[in-house]
């Protein structure tokens, strides 16, 4: 329902009811996730396959100045959850942006920002199961099993998790962050080490002269660093949860600004402070996208197993992606379910209050993965990687343009800015929706797989269309009985 219509239907009859809204699918949840949920929430965003494993095969394309790309998209980025994370201190809820969307953009907002949120993340969701099937097959032992089985057993384990409570996810999100975070910290003392000492790496010895000598910052060029940015931007998917997850805490006032604020630090050390220390270690030529970058280091100074535990490490990141991938789409549809614009099961609680129906319909579209997997498992990767990254920055650039119409309206005397703030509003929303649109234009020049996406957006534009006109009459009928609740 849009604010327009709420506003005017308390001003006409009850001046008494407080202006904002409560969002119907906010309804029945348990308030059991802790701060330190939240906060690992965040970490858990911030860190997954596209530092642990993708950051290999970027450095060998574009060199040391992958480090400036991740810094640039990590202030971008900020930028988003900032802005979340205000409007979350302004109204909590489990259905986050889509929740604003409504409210700021009116139904048809909230309908595609829901959807393409859906996209995002059932297609990261056959990423996540194919990246776990493939890393599983890294030990001799699983190697007899299909590709398929792996990705159907990933997702049914993640699924039982996920339907149990909301506290068994956060606390398996907080294990998978502190796995993750331990991992890159010890990785981090190790290259200090070796910096320090001078230890030899794969014959090279540590320190600038591994960059100077190897063609310097920029080996390749400035368009190989331009051209990875939309592979970095993926890698900083999932950061929106923070806003998702600040429905179930019961303290979103006091955890969500101290888990905002920590994103910028913690992507400064372990994104940019780890793709310096990778280039000061070896030369870009000798990463390769099939292999972690730190197993490609510890390998080199004849670390046992370092194999082994690294494909552990980023087999627990792609199962934490796949866990949050379900616990959100799970409250987004549940909140999209309750206007009107999604599947009526989609609304339906377990008695452990987890909107199941959401969470089983993304697993739909994931067992669609399996027999992708089954039919291409060589492809099924690349394929559904940028069709998500389509999701990812539609997501982000509603979050940006909700926040602005937020401030327009608290500028008018609307509403009220509570003081965690996103500053230089509206130069600083402006700025990174032109940025998450250079970044769009650029997978163009992407001609095997870049291009290839980009022809689907009017095929999903069309899809979303028509899905508007199918669901537009139960939507109206839903806004005119709030409207008449608010009007007894």
């Amino acid at each position: 329902m849009s604010k327009e219509a709420v506003e005017s239907a308390q001003a006409t009859t009850h001046p008494e009811v407080a202006r904002t809204p409560a969002d119907a699918g906010d309804a029945g949840y348990s308030k059991d996730l802790k701060a330190r949920h939240v906060n690992m929430i965040a970490i858990g965003g911030a860190i997954g396959t596209g530092l642990l494993l993708g950051a290999g095969g970027r450095l060998h394309n574009a060199g040391p100045a992958l480090a400036l790309a991740y810094l640039v998209c990590g202030v971008f980025a900020f930028f988003v959850v900032r802005a979340l994370g205000e409007l979350v201190l302004y109204r909590p809820s489990s259905g986050s942006f889509v929740s604003y969307a409504r409210e700021f953009l009116g139904e048809k907002g909230a309908y595609v920002a829901g959807w393409m949120y859906f996209l995002n993340w059932s297609t990261t969701g056959i990423a996540d199961i194919t990246a776990i099937a493939l890393y599983t097959h890294y030990w001799s032992f699983f190697t007899s099993i299909p590709q398929w089985v792996l990705a159907l057993i990933a997702l049914a384990v993640v699924l039982a998790v996920n339907l149990i409570s909301v506290k068994i996810f956060g606390e398996m999100e907080f294990w998978f962050a502190i796995i993750k975070v331990a991992t890159i910290v010890g990785f981090m003392l190790i290259s200090i080490f070796l910096l320090a000492t001078q230890h030899k790496v794969g014959g090279h010895t540590p320190g600038l002269s591994v960059i100077t000598d190897h063609g310097g910052v920029f080996p390749h060029g400035v368009m190989p660093v331009v051209l990875v940015m939309q592979g970095v931007i993926f890698a900083y998917a999932a950061l929106e949860l923070v806003g998702v997850a600040a429905g179930e805490t019961a303290e979103p006032e006091k955890v969500v600004p101290r888990a905002v604020n920590s994103i910028m630090w913690r992507v400064g050390l372990f994104y940019v402070g780890s793709v310096v220390l990778l280039a000061v270690l070896l030369p870009g030529s000798v990463y390769s996208a099939d292999q972690s970058p730190f197993v490609t280091v510890l390998s080199k100074i004849g670390v046992p197993a370092a194999g082994d535990v690294m494909n552990l490490v980023v087999l627990t990141a792609a199962m934490s992606s796949l866990n949050s991938g379900l616990y959100s789409t799970g409250r987004i549809l549940r909140s999209m379910a309750m206007a009107g614009s999604a599947p009526k099961f989609t609304a339906r609680m377990n008695r452990s209050q987890v909107p199941y129906g959401g969470i089983l319909l993304t697993c739909a579209v994931c067992v669609l993965g399996v027999f992708l997997n089954y039919r291409l498992p060589s492809q099924a990767f690349e394929i559904v990687l940028n069709v998500a990254s389509l999701g990812i920055i539609s997501t982000w650039v509603i979050i940006m343009l909700c926040h602005m119409i937020f401030v327009r309206r608290a500028r008018a005397g609307v509403v009220t800015r509570p003081h965690f703030k996103l500053k230089f509003s509206p130069v600083t929303e402006i700025a990174t929706i032109a940025f998450l649109m250079v970044c769009l234009g650029m997978m163009w020049n992407d001609t095997e797989v870049g291009r290839k996406t980009l022809f689907l957006i009017p095929l999903i534009a069309v899809m979303l269309v028509a899905g508007w006109f199918g669901v537009r009459r139960r939507v109206a009928q839903n806004t005119d009985r709030e409207l008449s609740e608010l009007t007894r």
